[in-house]
């Protein structure tokens, strides 16, 4: 078992990219949580490089913001040198806090010699069926002589990007079966991800209208609020409605598990979420529309249908009406 640490500095766009080819701020969220839930009571400090927020999921970008804004991601100055390697190890240096990232950091082995130092660089890798692991790793040294195994990739991929596209000699098989799956697979990706099942949301507004008072048990952290349980169905509470001033995390605010007075203050049917509010902060609410039934759904379509038929026989009519001759005027010859 690894001892406990004093201070840790994560590489996040590191831990957000293991295992993928894109980040991932829910992975990065969930790398972190269980890093402090093995070792309470640790100083972590999480930094992300400059682009890390316009590479994540264009809908977790505005999770990513207010983590910036709260304090609990950090980026590195415009122009910094070494990015966001060069800006994470500058910080350990200055603390004396260790690394958790699964980089060697081979550029920088002649700058930051203590590297190498037992205990200064943590791996860690999420694991099917068991979570994430950590274990204590060493930097793999740059060989003498040799180029590093990310120079020599970046080489190989520009001499590749040289090379002429083969001609096909052939249409590819199944190219339609190929677009269809390739269009449902966008289609996915551009529906947000849905917090509740359909019947159970639609249970829960038709008995809890906007103003109405629940209590709910803290379930999840997010980087700017909370994720809480009523029933079957999950509501959201962000901190700007926990308390007046802000809190500064809500993980120092609630504790997991902790049983909550609040106040249903909206609805978002697109993502099938509960809007809450801790009981007295309901009058910070930007009230939403609230969600409409299946009965008043069907009743504004028949509206809309009879209002566009009653203009197509008034347009009807109108082509079919008989010219009015016009009266001459009187006294007038012809």
């Amino acid at each position: 078992m690894i001892k406990s640490f004093s201070h840790v500095v994560v590489d996040g766009s590191n831990l957000a990219t293991e295992g993928r080819t894109e980040p991932s701020l829910r992975q990065l969220n969930e790398a972190v949580l269980a890093f402090m839930k093995e070792f309470p009571g640790t100083k972590v400090t999480v930094v992300v490089d400059a682009t890390f927020g316009h590479r994540i999921d264009r809908r977790e970008r505005a999770e990513f913001d207010e983590a910036i804004n709260n304090n609990e991601l950090v980026a590195p100055p415009a122009g910094a040198v070494g990015r966001g390697d060069g800006f994470v190890l500058t910080i350990a240096d200055k603390v004396k806090a260790s690394v958790l990232s699964n980089d060697s950091y081979q550029e920088f082995h002649d700058q930051y010699k203590w590297l190498f130092d037992e205990g200064r660089l943590i791996g860690g890798k999420p694991v099917p069926n068991v979570g994430w692991v950590f274990i204590r790793r060493l930097p793999v040294r740059k060989q003498s002589g040799r180029e590093s195994s990310a120079t020599l990739r970046r080489a190989k991929s520009a001499r590749t990007s040289m090379r002429p596209m083969p001609v096909p000699k052939s249409p590819p098989p199944k190219a339609s079966v190929a677009k269809l799956n390739t269009q449902k697979v966008i289609a996915q990706k551009s529906q947000p991800p849905k917090l509740n099942e359909l019947t159970p949301f639609l249970n829960f507004v038709e008995k809890n209208p906007i103003g109405t008072k629940v209590k709910g048990a803290v379930d999840s952290y997010a980087s700017h609020g909370v994720y809480v349980k009523i029933g079957e169905v999950s509501g959201y509470l962000p901190m700007r409605m926990m308390a007046n001033p802000i809190p500064r995390s809500a993980r120092e605010h609630v504790k997991l598990g902790a049983v909550l007075s609040l106040v249903v203050v909206g609805y978002t049917p697109s993502r099938r979420s509960v809007e809450l509010a801790v009981f007295g902060m309901e009058s910070l609410a930007t009230h939403k529309a609230p969600v409409k039934t299946l009965t008043q759904r069907s009743a504004q379509t028949k509206t809309h249908t009879s209002r566009g038929q009653q203009a197509k026989k008034a347009k009807r009519r109108s082509r079919h009406r008989k010219p009015v001759a016009k009266k001459s005027a009187p006294g007038k010859k012809r």
